[in-house]
Order: structure tokens, then sequence, then C-alpha cells
């Protein structure tokens, strides 16, 4: 099969989103697939605004039709709701081909974060853009149940994965200089992921933080007691989830939080908020506590043993969530 994968959110950019569709790339071609990526770095990009970090492909219709022209693909899907989305959508329905999309970021949410324009708006869009697919690919069950509530239809069940190998119990010299125990937040640090719930937490020991964003700075003058040590990857990334100790995901809209799993599979605890995400990855399984006072769930989560979150982390294969993906598709003609 000859898959066209069409995202925005590619490499250089750092995030689950982008480790997951990287992660579907390796897995498919392993089962002997072709993927072609049409990616930002394809093209002219513009600054996206609010996130100059994010590198948006503008104008770009008529080069996305001629790539998917020349490409000839069984299958399409678009990860992004964003001007690549966009473009691929339309040519889709124009060719009357069937395609897949996929729901990784409440981008409703986000922009109202950053705008205060209401989510009912946001939601409307998204209706238009995901009503018209095959498939809507979904991570957990309750994004399943809400986007169904919110009138999206065509919703599919997609796993994820954790590289257990590379994220594991090790030795905790990453954070030997700190006092213990070590409270860890990795991910963006951007308004929308509530880092500053974390940072305002009275906590015993040290906090720190892994990533890279838009409030880097800005949080690093206002919390001089706190570690940033930007953004990290692969061994490095993994040797840091291994010197911490708790694991604090404050974010109130990701979708999963595939850094849940990172850390449980690096042996660490988690604490959270009770909302999408958490629930489904964290609740019942005694690997971590969500609880709306946010430093309870941590100080109760130092409680929890690194070997049950390590094992409940060797379940979760990205060799299944790939299966999932590729029977998701809809193949053209």
């Amino acid at each position: 099969m000859h898959l066209c994968l069409v995202t925005d959110a590619w490499t250089p950019q750092v995030n689950g989103v982008v480790r997951t569709l990287s992660r579907m790339v390796e897995e498919a071609q392993a089962k002997g697939h072709t993927v072609t990526v049409i990616h930002p770095g394809l093209f002219r990009t513009w600054p996206c605004p609010t996130y100059p970090e994010i590198r948006l492909a503008l104008f770009a219709g008529a080069k996305v039709r001629e790539m998917l022209d020349t490409a000839q693909p069984d299958a399409v899907h678009i990860a992004t709701e964003a001007p690549l989305g966009w473009a691929a959508r339309k040519h889709c329905l124009k060719r009357g081909w069937p395609f897949t999309t996929s729901f990784h970021t409440k981008f409703p949410e986000y922009v109202k974060a950053r705008t205060g324009l209401p989510t009912g708006l946001g939601y409307a869009l998204l209706r238009h853009f995901h009503n018209k697919a095959a498939g809507v690919m979904v991570n957990t069950p309750t994004m399943y149940r809400d986007l169904s509530d919110r009138g999206i239809r065509n919703l599919r069940m997609w796993s994820r994965g954790v590289d257990t190998q590379l994220f594991r119990p090790g030795d905790k010299s990453a954070f030997d200089h700190l006092t213990r125990p070590v409270f860890l937040y990795v991910g963006r640090v951007a308004v929308e992921k509530n880092v500053r719930d974390f940072l305002s937490l009275d906590l015993p020991g040290s906090k720190a933080v892994v990533g890279d964003g838009p409030m880097l700075e800005t949080l690093r003058q206002r919390h001089p007691e706190v570690t940033f040590t930007g953004a990290k990857h692969g061994e490095e990334l993994a040797h840091h989830y291994a010197g911490a100790d708790v694991f604090v995901f404050p974010s109130r809209t990701d979708t999963y939080g595939l850094v849940m799993l990172e850390a449980l599979a690096s042996g660490l605890p988690v604490a959270a908020y009770p909302v999408p995400g958490p629930n489904d990855v964290i609740n019942g399984h005694d690997i971590g506590v969500l609880d709306e006072d946010l430093g309870h769930a941590a100080r109760a989560a130092s409680e929890i043993p690194s070997e049950r979150c390590r094992n409940f982390a060797l379940d979760y294969s990205w060799s299944r969530s790939a299966e999932q993906f590729l029977d998701n598709l809809a193949p053209i003609g």
C-alpha cells in the first residue's frame, strides 16, 4: 500500500503529535508499506501567530494537489486541521477520493486560552472539516464520546504506544543536584499546557521542567527555584525522565498526553487533573493520582511503587497502535 500522510505538525517541531506520526511512518514502512509525507518542510512557511516556533505552509494548495496526483496513493490520511490539511481535504473531495483524519488536539480550547474566542465556533469548524472523512481516528473512549456528542461522525479508535526500550527506569543522575523528591513536567511550555499550575504548587523537594515553548523565558524568570532544562531528545530525554520521582501533568486540554506513557515506562507515577486523557490512561490502574487539588495528587503519587508504573507501560506497543491505524485507513478505488 502507498499511503500519503498530510500533516502540518512535523519535525523539527517537538510534541506528541509529531512523535506519534513519525512512529506510524516507521512502523508502516517496517510492515512493507510505502509512505509519502506531505509536511511544512516541503513548502515556504510563515510563523504561526502567538506561536512562532510552529511554521505554517500557507498558499500551498497547488503544490499539495500536484504532490497528491503524482503520488497516486492507495490511501490518504490527513492528520491536522491546518493549511496543508485543508488543502489536501479539498483536493480529495474534488477527486472523489475517500480519506481519513485524526483528532490530536483540542484546538477550540487552545484558541480560547489564547484569544478568548468561544469553543463553540471552533467545534463548528471541526465538524465541517472532519465530517467529510471516511473515518476520524481518536485516541481514547472519552474523546470518542465527547466528539460524538459534538456531532462529529465516523469515529474510529486509534490507541497510542510507547518505546519501552528507550524510556525505562535508570540512574537518577540527571537531577542528582536537586533535593528529592523531584517533580517533573515534560512538554511544551505554553499557556494551553497549564504549566503555571504545576509551578505554583507547594511541594516538598524540587520541580523540573523539560521542554521549550513561548512561555519558557517568562516562567524561568518568575520561578528561579525551578530547574528548566530546555528541550531534550532521545536518550537524553529518557535520562531526564528516569532521573525524576513523580511526573506532573497539569494540562486540562490534551486529548491523550503521550508524555504520561513515557513517564510511566520510566517508572514515574503520574499526578494530574481528573480530565480527558488522564482519566483514560491513569484512572483505575493505581499508577497515579487524579485530583482537582494537583498538589495533593503529586504528593500522593510519590507513594506509588515505580515497578507498578513500568509494568503498566509494558502493555502498550507502537506495533499494535500502527495496526489499528492501518486498519482504519480508507482505500482509494
